[in-house]
């Protein structure tokens, strides 16, 4: 049994930055756990702790029933694959994989067999007298992962293995990553700044900002209920639309916002009881760009509202929707923070217009046509609002 637990670890630098602060976290055994957030969010510096390449300064790491605070890398039995692919270029495939085996003097008989066992696992058995040079870059993050499977270790740690391949390698490497993990049965620990590949591939995601956990869940429950602002417009891609809002029962319960008001059906109000103390009050609304369609091919009880697309993106099977509301941008640290990780490269939050209107995007079948300029009639699945504090950010729920 393999389980990882981090009891309220710290990572204090010398000049008393905290790269990592109080996160707890329990990884179960044999789970695909991924750590996601901006950057500068702590995650490689946690993964690099439980790999023992980190000194930690505060808190308890568990690897099974051992704690490994002190205990040298060498001896924590995990096997860390980097962005890098970091292989020998003067030896052959078969050498790079078997390496880290042959320092250890295992026999050579039992290294041939296990390095042949992981090359028909990867798919690399034609490549094994190959050097690096003669390799794609997939072929060599496979390189790099058997050098780390064929060690047969407790854990696998991957620190963004596939950020260095283009983007439709990346895409067939994680489909290949998650066949691997499901054969083998690892327990692994897994980096990513990009959010489309953690929901894709963990089964809980971790998501962290400014060294601090914000929210552990499935993918599907994170997308679903986030707990806050940050994760609601970090989670999704396209991210959250936000706006501020009024809750106001004139006609039975609305959200009124930007000269629109969407009706609040009754079992929202049930699942979230905690919406029944903010009536006639301020808060913050999100609606997904997933949760618009073009009224023309929506549900006849969703809610409906005017726009005027000020860009399109076409994406085949769908269209993004980039239109503007006469609203301000949320004026929130979260909010503030997701657009300043959007400018850093990362999806964030909707950015303002130059008049300070805020921009949000809907996500329609591409059957409805549109064009930027055009007018379109939105339908809203008002089912699936979200609603945060103003103040604390967090979601309003019970």
């Amino acid at each position: 049994m393999t389980a990882i637990t981090l009891d309220r670890l710290d990572k204090t630098y010398p000049a008393g930055n905290k790269a990592v602060d109080s996160l707890s976290l329990e990884i179960k055994d044999g789970e695909f756990m991924v750590l996601v957030g901006p950057s500068g969010c702590g995650k490689s510096t946690a993964l690099r702790m439980v790999a023992g390449l980190e000194e930690i300064t505060g808190g308890e790491l568990r690897i099974g029933n051992r704690v490994m605070n002190r205990t040298p890398a060498r001896d924590r039995d995990v096997a860390m694959v980097f962005q890098s692919y970091a292989l020998y270029p003067h030896l052959s495939v078969r050498q790079n994989i078997g390496f880290g085996l042959t320092l250890r003097k295992v026999p050579k008989a039992e290294i041939r067999k296990r390095v042949d066992e992981v090359a028909e696992i990867l798919g690399l058995t034609e490549f094994l007298e190959r050097k690096p040079r003669n390799l794609s870059g997939g072929q060599r993050q496979r390189v790099a992962m058997g050098r780390a499977i064929v060690r047969e270790p407790q854990a696998f740690l991957m620190d963004e293995p596939l950020s260095n391949l283009d983007a439709k390698l990346r895409v067939s490497m994680r489909a290949s990553l998650g066949q691997l993990h499901e054969r083998l049965g690892v327990t692994t620990v897994y980096v990513t700044h990009d959010q489309v590949e953690a929901m894709t591939l963990g089964d809980r995601v971790c998501v962290l900002r400014e060294g601090k956990l914000q929210q552990v869940d499935t993918p599907q429950r994170l997308f679903d209920n986030p707990v806050n602002l940050f994760v609601a417009g970090f989670i999704g891609s396209p991210a959250m639309n936000f706006v501020g809002a009024k809750l106001v029962r004139d006609d039975g319960p609305h959200v009124a916002f930007a000269g629109h008001k969407l009706p609040i059906p009754a079992e929202t109000l049930s699942d979230r009881p905690g919406l029944d103390g903010y009536f006639d009050r301020d808060v913050i609304l999100g609606v997904r760009p997933s949760d618009f369609e073009d009224s023309a091919h929506a549900n006849n009880d969703w809610a409906r509202i005017e726009a005027t697309a000020d860009l399109t993106e076409e994406l085949g099977s769908e269209i993004n929707v980039i239109f503007s509301i006469d609203a301000p941008p949320v004026q929130h640290k979260d909010a503030a923070d997701l657009a300043q990780d959007a400018t850093d490269g990362d999806e964030g939050a909707s950015l303002p217009l130059a008049d300070n209107k805020a921009l949000w995007t809907a996500r329609v079948n591409a059957r409805a046509r549109v064009q930027a300029g055009q007018k379109i009639e939105l339908a809203v699945d008002n089912r699936s609002l979200h609603f945060f504090d103003p103040k604390t950010g967090l979601a309003i729920t019970n």
